[in-house]
């Protein structure tokens, strides 16, 4: 036994004096939870966490492995986006989704999102959470998994997999294509409560982190400035999804614009609203007395409204003339905000920080859009160890030339990316 110990021992010993010490020299270092900048401080990082933050002299009394100088930028912790689609290129009309449903294989579309994953990671998003691969079936476990184990560089990654919808409520549509032909879909679909088990039960053995659900369809506007929509799921199907996931210990996201879709699926325990274009104030009041956390995915709506207008819907239109009027109430009320793009909605070549600047635009600062992707989200994920620059805490660390907290676009501008400890991206 006493052999035993001292072997254990032996290895903990060397694994603990085989990390690597990098020392990051910064010109400042945003506290992200307050607003404070520390100037001229050292990040001391022992593998891939950080060790301790400290003023300069400290440096003399360190033996690091790596020095790397950062004294020209301001230095924050790694982005977090909570919506993404890693294996879509951007669908502004049906016919831009079919075509990637339809025509690209599943392997192909995975290496696209390859591209994809280290786009989002350059950029400085350390962290995504990918809310369905489209009809492209496990394929997010796998570059998930891929990233994890350092075969592509990448984002961590927590992802839903396949979404749920029900049958007959979600594109590709039948009616579109032959009756005869059974056409792919994007997600899940259910049919009753035991098909709503089966399908979050199928998803979770096959690796995901979420569930996903699409609780609401074909969005109008009433002559009172209200909005509305079909729901898609029963009342039965809804709460049998969110006991399941729950049960399960997992958490549930649900894309929902209008009241008729945001409260069944608050009421079934959803965690995240997503869009939430149209949401009226009992939806804000039940979001802020439930802790729902809403990602408004503000840019995408923009995108795609004129495309679609001319295909003939101009709901998005509606949407982004009366979304401002809808952030502002939703900030005052206090509903808290998660960073979320629907980026795959968008093209991937376009910047991932464009909600940044909707954000400051509808009202909050540049410090509260910034905690929207760090604080606010490492909530929302439910990851203490991310979102914050502190000793403990995962090394996930960007750095900007610019100061982000009095112009907002220093965001758009990421000169240096680390990620679990490990560079992937150096100052030029």
């Amino acid at each position: 036994m006493r052999s035993l110990l001292s072997i254990l021992c032996c290895i903990s010993f060397f694994t603990a004096q085989s990390q690597k010490v990098t020392v990051l020299k910064c010109g400042q270092v945003l506290d992200v939870r307050t607003g404070e900048m520390s100037k001229n401080v050292m990040i001391v990082i022992n593998g891939n966490s950080i060790g301790s933050i400290l003023p300069p002299g400290a440096l003399a009394k360190i033996k690091a492995d790596t020095v790397i100088d950062l004294t020209a930028y301001t230095v924050l912790p790694g982005l977090i986006d909570c919506h993404t689609h890693v294996l879509l290129q951007g669908d502004i009309t049906a016919e831009d989704y079919d075509v990637q449903i339809l025509k690209e294989s599943i392997p192909y579309r995975t290496i696209r999102a390859v591209r994809s994953c280290n786009i989002a990671l350059q950029q400085g998003f350390t962290t995504i959470r990918d809310l369905g691969t489209e009809g492209a079936g496990y394929a997010d476990v796998d570059l998930k998994k891929s990233i994890k184990n350092n075969v592509i560089p990448g984002p961590r990654m927590f992802v839903s997999t396949l979404a749920i919808n029900t049958t007959g409520h979600y594109p590709v549509s039948e009616k579109e294509y032959a009756w005869e032909l059974t056409m792919p879909k994007g997600l899940q679909e259910i049919t009753g409560a035991d098909e709503a088990r089966r399908a979050v039960r199928q998803q979770i053995a096959h690796g995901a982190d979420w569930i996903k659900i699409y609780a609401d369809r074909g969005y109008y506007k009433l002559a009172d400035g209200s909005y509305r929509s079909s729901p898609n799921f029963t009342s039965e199907e809804i709460m049998a999804i969110g006991d399941e996931t729950i049960r399960s210990r997992r958490k549930l996201a649900a894309h929902a614009v209008t009241r008729d879709g945001i409260l069944a699926a608050i009421n079934a325990g959803a965690s995240s609203i997503e869009h939430g274009f149209g949401m009226d104030d009992e939806c804000i009041a039940l979001m802020v007395q439930k802790n729902v956390y809403w990602c408004p995915t503000i840019y995408v709506n923009d995108f795609v409204a004129e495309g679609r207008a001319k295909a003939g819907s101009p709901i998005n239109q509606l949407f982004a003339e009366s979304e401002p009027a809808l952030f502002k109430k939703a900030m005052k009320a206090g509903v808290k905000i998660a960073y979320g793009t629907d980026i795959g909605g968008y093209d991937w070549n376009m910047p991932e920080s464009k909600d940044f600047s909707f954000l400051v635009q509808y009202g909050y600062t540049p410090l509260q859009a910034i905690q929207t992707a760090t604080i606010n989200a490492a909530a929302l994920l439910d990851q203490p160890l991310l979102g914050e620059l502190k000793a403990g805490n995962l090394a996930d660390i960007i750095a900007v030339k610019n100061d982000p907290t009095k112009d907002i676009q220093a965001l758009s501008d990421v000169r240096w990316v680390m990620r679990d400890g490990v560079i992937y991206k150096s100052v030029k």
